[in-house]
């Protein structure tokens, strides 16, 4: 006999489920990017979970997701690779730390290699 599968809160698909009639699922979303010059971005490469592929990792950005799509589709064009933008990160495909935090200091932003 097969055994049943355990549901946990990510087989709900994202639903909050509340008894309290005063509860609001209060969201950190910032509605306004900072200035370049207040940022403070961090950049390392990583291999982990990509089958030994590396992706440089931008991190610590504040601001709309609209601007941080913006800003990777920037890194992206001016590396000429392929890359996205996830959980506020930006992944650029390779190991272009250094061509990128050029750029971004160019930009105006404050950015810290991270790592080796």
């Amino acid at each position: 006999m097969a055994k049943k599968k355990k549901l946990g809160l990510e087989d709900l698909g994202g639903f909050v489920f509340s008894t309290n009639d005063d509860f609001s699922l209060e969201t950190d979303e910032i509605t306004e990017t900072l200035a370049p010059d207040q940022q403070y971005l961090e950049a390392h490469f990583s291999n982990k979970g990509r089958g030994g592929k590396i992706v440089t990792v931008i991190s610590g950005f504040q601001g709309t997701e609209d601007d941080l799509k913006q800003l990777g589709k920037f890194l992206k064009t001016q590396c000429g690779v392929g890359g996205t933008v996830k959980s506020g990160e930006i992944l650029i495909q390779g190991n272009y730390r250094d061509k990128i935090m050029q750029l971004l200091q160019g930009k105006g932003y404050r950015i810290k290699r991270v790592g080796g």
